[in-house]
């Protein structure tokens, strides 16, 4: 079982930037946010293959991100710390929801993110962290 803490969240005026940041207690292939606004279904923003992925068939440090954030929101990651990162710019009110990690280890998750779509199911989730955006 992976555990995944995130941190960062909080309250940021439109056109503001926070970071986001989950550690993860072991590697994964994959790490990726996702959010659920009140109300809302939960929607998969940013996904990442690691550097312990499925090597013959993907590359590390691809990336995929939902057409809602592509161009504000960036993921990386720091492979020898297990962390991921969400760096959220030029926020918008439509942002606020609660985020949240999320990792496997599924190469039928590491082919949809090749293929540039944010898979919305995976394994091991952290509890999530709350992102508001208002003035």
């Amino acid at each position: 079982q992976v555990q995944l803490v995130e941190s960062g969240g909080g309250s940021v005026q439109p056109g503001g930037s926070l970071r986001l940041s989950c550690v993860a207690s072991a590697p994964t292939n994959i790490m990726a946010w996702s959010r659920q606004a009140p109300g809302k279904e939960r929607e998969g923003i940013a996904a990442i293959l690691t550097s312990r992925g499925h090597i013959q068939l993907t590359r590390s440090d691809t990336t995929a991100y939902a057409d809602s954030v592509k161009g504000r929101f960036t993921i990386s990651l720091n492979n020898a710390e297990n962390t991921v990162y969400l760096e959220m710019k030029d926020m918008k009110p439509e942002d606020t929801a609660m985020y949240y990690c999320a990792a496997d280890n599924s190469l039928a998750n590491s082919l949809s993110i090749t293929g540039g779509r944010v898979p919305v199911n995976f394994d091991y989730w952290g509890r999530g962290t709350q992102v508001s955006v208002s003035s």
